[in-house]
């Protein structure tokens, strides 16, 4: 490695940059906490178009040839989202349909009873659900489809656009649809060039029997309501044109001869992210609220209000960009349902269609992920009132995969949500823990009898509830994400905050383990500490005790704990406390039956071989305990592979995400990438795979399929953790590139734990030129091809390398 530079502030925006950057567009949304639907501060406007060229917006442009069917909304419908609200959309000239999500409109309670047998109640009234906040049609009768040539509509990722064009006798109609994150609503502009006129409706209607009014004099519909929980809701639209007519008629808006027309929709409800106050606001008033802000944001002009959102949404894009390879002329010529279709059928890498899956997934955390509620398997896009699983968060595997992205792919801000969520629930997690771990119907409770700190079942909802079985480690699970988020941002004031989650999991852990005996292959006898009964994620016995997912992240977690309380300067006596636990922790050794990793303590295989889940393998990812750098011992290294290789190559699409992760840690590139081609194979009749609009699917039973988000986020992960690895004090550049990319590429704005961006390209498989910025982070050793090179920067500055290895 040579010609080494070092410059001061040579630097992006930090990572918690992009809120200087969106200022002048009135980014709103505050760091600290998670923020209701609540009123803003009015944006500040910006001055100039924030608006990419044509051809600067193409590269990250998705496309279709046909509109969404309003009865597969799921598969063909196109998301938008502010980070609180998210809507698709069907784009049909005749009739646009909006269904319309708030992150926090669910039904059900606290739900802090167990059934006789252990179990929380799972179901939508007593768990809960998240629900529908709305529909909203704009019917354009005269605009049939089958009037409509040229019809196209694109999916602008970077600047977070639906826009949609056709000719009708002559007359080219564009519309264009967002979610604006400064003016916390929804806009649908609708425009056109050849002298023609939209003539139509603007209907709301909730979707739980609500009511809607109109104001004739407001021009606005609205309605309101509340769930038998107490919690109130409500949503508003109005619409404005500078010519023809808008006016009230009956429950809707009505349009006539509008050369433009402008419709400006939003809503919310009264939760609030406080327990104390049984997670609810009784100050908010959402139909009012959600009036006020339809009618201010329709008070400016069309571009003031594209611009405003642009500006925020392209400060968040930015982070990150990506260059994996070209793609053929043919392949460009093909829409995107086409591409994805000639990808599977062809077997022919199509690089820049896996650039675009990368960023599409970046579009969904930014839209779904700011200022609200976490995302759970389906973020705030729903097309019904009865999402599987109550689109829930799933708290052994869902929520976790959800995040692995962002602080990866420059979205660290887009993290905080999963933090706020923690810190939220945590006064609700610890008392349902205390009450009801060691209840006698709880098969988990700890034979010890006694109880401390907190954890949470499987599934859990936004009132400190928890559906299904406990699962004693998911506090262990969600605590790694947290301090890994710590990791890639060094925040000291961060880790202060999530300090007491830490510190309550790892008391929870103090108080279950048990001692137990076992032999050691010279025939030792040793003591060692294991995690009482449990259920390995979804398979196997209900009860085993030092399951190898328990074991892993306990480990994992006392190791944390003890950094946090170095780096905190706090809680000595305790750290040595911990410190002594994790040193008898029994490790999970080779079945000298099958070769692979134990999954349970048993050398048998107590389970389906080829199951979904990796949780024997959350050493190897998301932790990193077991690596093939010679640090593991190679009976480990080599366990664990058989053990992937056992789970095979087709699976769920998260599954299938997680799975690449594995092997790109292992740095089998070639395996890694396949997976990840898998999950980009066309689904059909609900087969596992991408819908036409690149959501993941996951097939429940033959025929029926559904959406879940986790893939489209593990995905991204896989493909950033196959170009660079890190842990804190290492960074190893290129660790598993597939010949499909490794003739040229770049990739810019790489999350690295430790405290640093990275930003490299390469050619013919080798780094040709790497940056290192230090985002808080201080010393690192770099390696690449073979070859390695120690960093010592201060924060702010940055270092060039090139020619490495």
């Amino acid at each position: 490695m040579d010609n080494q530079h070092i410059a001061p502030r040579d630097i992006k925006p930090s990572r918690r940059g992009f809120l200087a950057l969106a200022a002048g567009a009135g980014a709103v949304g505050a760091l600290g906490g998670l923020p209701a639907f609540t009123a803003s501060a009015a944006p500040s406007r910006p001055t100039e178009s924030p608006l990419l060229s044509a051809a600067d917006a193409a590269k990250n442009q998705l496309w279709w040839q046909a509109p969404g069917s309003s009865r597969s909304m799921i598969e063909q419908g196109l998301p938008v989202g502010n980070g609180r609200l998210g809507a698709l959309a069907s784009n049909d000239p005749a009739s646009e349909l909006l269904m319309i999500t708030d992150a926090t409109l669910w039904t059900g309670h606290l739900n802090d009873k167990l059934q006789s047998d252990g179990q929380f109640p799972y179901g939508r009234d007593d768990f809960g659900s998240l629900t529908l906040l709305a529909k909203l049609t704009v019917a354009i009768p005269d605009h049939d489809l089958g009037n409509v040539n040229d019809y196209r509509r694109t999916l602008d990722l970077a600047q977070g656009l639906i826009s949609t064009s056709y000719d009708i006798s002559g007359v080219t109609y564009q519309r264009q649809i967002y979610a604006s994150r400064p003016d916390d609503a929804i806009v649908l502009h609708f425009s056109q060039q050849g002298g023609g006129s939209y003539t139509g409706t603007v209907s709301l209607a909730g979707t739980h029997g609500e009511a809607t009014t109109a104001n004739s004099a407001g021009r606005y519909a609205s309605f309101a309501a509340s769930f038998a929980n107490g919690l109130k809701y409500g949503a508003a639209v109005t619409a404005r044109s500078s010519t023809g007519q808008v006016r009230v008629d009956g429950t809707s808006i009505s349009f006539s001869g509008c050369k433009d027309l402008t419709v400006v929709v939003s809503g919310g409800t009264n939760y609030a992210p406080d327990a104390a106050k049984k997670f609810r606001d009784t100050s908010v008033v959402p139909e009012r609220l959600a009036r006020t802000k339809v009618l201010t944001a329709a008070g400016h002009s069309a571009s003031s209000l594209l611009h405003t959102h642009v500006a925020d949404f392209r400060a968040v894009f930015g982070q990150l960009d990506i260059n994996l390879g070209k793609s053929s002329a043919a392949q460009r010529e093909l829409d995107t349902w086409e591409r994805l279709q000639a990808r599977h059928r062809d077997d022919v890498p199509d690089p820049e269609l896996e650039a675009a899956y990368l960023q599409f997934g970046r579009y969904l955390m930014i839209s779904g992920s700011r200022g609200s509620l976490p995302m759970g398997l389906q973020g705030p896009w729903l097309d019904g009132n009865d999402p599987d699983w109550m689109a829930d968060y799933h708290t052994d595997i869902n929520i976790q995969m959800n995040y692995w992205m962002a602080d990866r792919a420059g979205l660290s801000d887009c993290f905080d949500a999963y933090t706020d969520y923690c810190l939220a629930q945590l006064p609700a997690w610890t008392d349902v823990t205390q009450r009801l771990f060691n209840d006698s119907t709880n098969r988990y409770r700890n034979s010890s009898g006694k109880i401390a700190g907190w954890t949470v079942a499987i599934s859990t909802n936004p009132y400190g509830g928890g559906g299904w079985w406990w699962h004693p480690a998911g506090n262990a699970w969600l605590c790694q994400s947290l301090f890994e988020h710590y990791e890639y941002t060094q925040d000291r004031a961060y880790l202060k905050k999530i300090y007491p989650l830490i510190k309550g999991a790892v008391e929870f852990w103090e108080a279950r383990l048990i001692t137990t005996t076992v032999t050691d292959p010279s025939g030792t006898e040793r003591e060692v500490l294991v995690a009482d009964s449990d259920w390995s994620p979804e398979q196997g016995p209900l009860d085993a005790k030092g399951i190898t997912y328990a074991q892993e992240l306990v480990w994992n977690l006392f190791g944390n704990y003890r950094t946090a309380t170095e780096v905190l300067k706090k809680d000595t006596a305790y750290r040595k406390t911990v410190d002594g636990l994790r040193k008898r922790l029994y490790l999970p050794v080779v079945s000298p039956k099958t070769g692979r990793l134990e999954e349970w303590m048993s050398p048998d295989d107590l389970g389906e071989t080829t199951h979904r889940h990796l949780s024997p393998l959350i050493g190897l990812f998301p932790g990193d305990r077991i690596r093939p750098d010679g640090s593991t011992p190679k009976d480990i290294v080599d366990g664990a592979t058989a053990l992937l290789t056992s789970r095979g190559m087709n699976s769920f699409g998260w599954a299938n995400a997680w799975r690449s992760l594995c092997w790109a840690r292992l740095k089998n590139a070639e395996k890694a990438y396949q997976l990840i081609v898998n999950n980009l194979k066309p689904s059909s009749n609900g087969s596992n795979g991408s819908a036409q609009n690149l959501f993941d699917i996951y097939e429940v039973e033959q025929g029926r399929g559904i959406f879940q988000i986790d893939a489209n986020f593990g995905t991204p992960a896989a493909i950033i953790e196959m170009l660079v690895y890190s842990r804190p004090g290492h960074i190893e550049l290129l660790p598993a590139l597939p010949d499909a990319w490794a003739a040229s590429g770049s990739v810019s704005g790489v999350g690295v734990r430790g405290g640093f961006v990275a930003d490299l390209s390469w050619k013919n498989g080798k780094v040709t030129r790497a940056k290192l910025t230090s985002v808080g982070g201080r010393t690192a050793t770099v390696v690449a091809g073979g070859g390695s090179k120690k960093i010592s920067l201060k924060p702010g500055e940055s270092v060039t390398l090139r020619n490495l290895g």
